[in-house]
């Protein structure tokens, strides 16, 4: 049992969660509260990513697990990498030096449908990007004109100094609003009036996502170079993180499928015959025979009738069925049929009753009461007082 759950709690996720439900966890998160799409999320980016950093290290998730985030912090295993490191290294961008020499990945996600992932497809995105400007060339303003910032003096940074108490001064380091960071600026009549400085402008870009046979959840489709310019760097590079939905019949688990399919009682011990429709829109016919009786929980596979292999389209996993048997509800058949029915049964097994044995009451179990009572709620109080234990429901 582990001693706290608020990391598991942050990411969504149980406690007994696996790692490819954390990366999961992880990749939804991250892309929703990152800066550049939430800016006001900057603090649940961090904690999201503190909490990914742990539970992702089985070291760090067991001691956690035992002690709660005091024992990270009291083992010395807190901190480490920080945020936008963690969430560039994930969607493959890299190391910060890598990102000095090139301009910011552009991390985008993308819902597919199971469907779309079975017969492959396409699906146009549109996206805003920073370009180079046309009309400067990147350079911001008319050439030779550039003077150095008299805000910063040419740091690209100002210092101010607070007093937080009776002797106490804070300084705090902050971008230079002035030049945007630079240390030089164009006065009003040598800038650019197409980007007013910038040396970049905003344009739309179509891209064309190509999504294969096979392709599966969380998987990357990088667009080399077709992220935001910035003058003086190589263009970083735009990542579709394909999102797979929900789907009403089917789960996938690798290049397998599964599905739950139920049957009833007659067809269980008598044979069926059944269809499904596939992912391609195909009907599949399967069917038991006479006398091969079908257990509640029973799974049976159909070879060759999974998902297609990723880049071997004409390979592929298999269906597995796992089979529901709906039993008749109470006092579906007459008392007085019962013995009929019994005749066409196995019999039934001899049990020796013997004088010191007590015979006991069956009754329904109220499944909610005792779902709170196993996770240790309290129970609601009525009129009479506390209820306590599993409730039964007398007939």
């Amino acid at each position: 049992m582990v001693h706290e759950t608020g990391y598991y709690d942050l990411l969504g996720v149980s406690p007994k969660a696996s790692q490819e439900d954390l990366k999961k966890a992880y990749r939804k998160l991250a892309l929703k509260y990152h800066p550049d799409k939430n800016p006001n999320e900057g603090d649940k980016f961090k904690l999201i990513s503190q909490a990914y950093e742990v539970l992702s290290n089985p070291e760090k998730r067991s001691l956690y697990d035992q002690g709660g985030e005091q024992a990270i912090k009291e083992g010395g295993m807190s901190g480490g990498t920080s945020p936008m490191d963690m969430f560039n290294m994930f969607f493959g961008g890299g190391g910060r030096m890598q990102r000095e020499r090139r301009g910011k990945n552009v991390v985008h996600q993308l819902s597919v449908s199971l469907e779309e992932m079975y017969n492959g497809g396409s699906r146009k995105l549109g996206l805003q990007k920073s370009v180079i400007c046309e009309n400067c060339d990147g350079y911001g303003g008319k050439k030779g004109a550039l003077e150095k910032c008299s805000s910063c003096k040419g740091r690209g940074v100002q210092i101010k100094v607070q007093q937080i108490g009776p002797g106490m001064i804070q300084q705090i380091q902050s971008m230079c609003a002035e030049c945007q960071g630079q240390g030089e600026k164009f006065n009003s009549k040598d800038r650019c009036k197409n980007c007013n400085g910038r040396k970049v402008e905003r344009q739309k870009k179509i891209l064309e996502v190509h999504i294969d046979k096979g392709m599966r959840d969380g998987q990357k489709i990088t667009f080399t170079g077709e992220g935001d310019q910035e003058p003086g760097l190589e263009p970083g590079d735009v990542i579709i993180v394909l999102d797979q939905k929900e789907h009403p019949l089917f789960q996938r688990k690798d290049n397998d499928l599964t599905m739950k399919m139920n049957i009833k009682l007659a067809e269980a011990l008598c044979g069926f015959k059944k269809t499904i429709q596939t992912l391609d829109n195909r009907m599949l016919i399967i069917s038991s025979h006479p006398g091969e009786v079908i257990k509640h929980g029973d799974i049976k596979c159909v070879p060759n009738e999974g998902m297609p292999v990723y880049r071997e389209p004409f390979e592929k996993g298999q269906l597995f069925i796992n089979f529901q048997v709906d039993f008749p509800e109470k006092d579906w058949l007459p008392e007085h049929l019962m013995f009929q029915l019994e005749r066409l049964l196995p019999p039934r097994d001899d049990v020796m009753i013997t004088d010191d044995m007590e015979e006991v009451q069956l009754c329904e179990v109220d499944v909610r009461t005792h779902q709170r009572s196993a996770s240790g709620q309290p129970y609601e109080e009525d009129e009479e007082g506390p209820r306590s234990g599993v409730q039964c429901q007398t007939q």
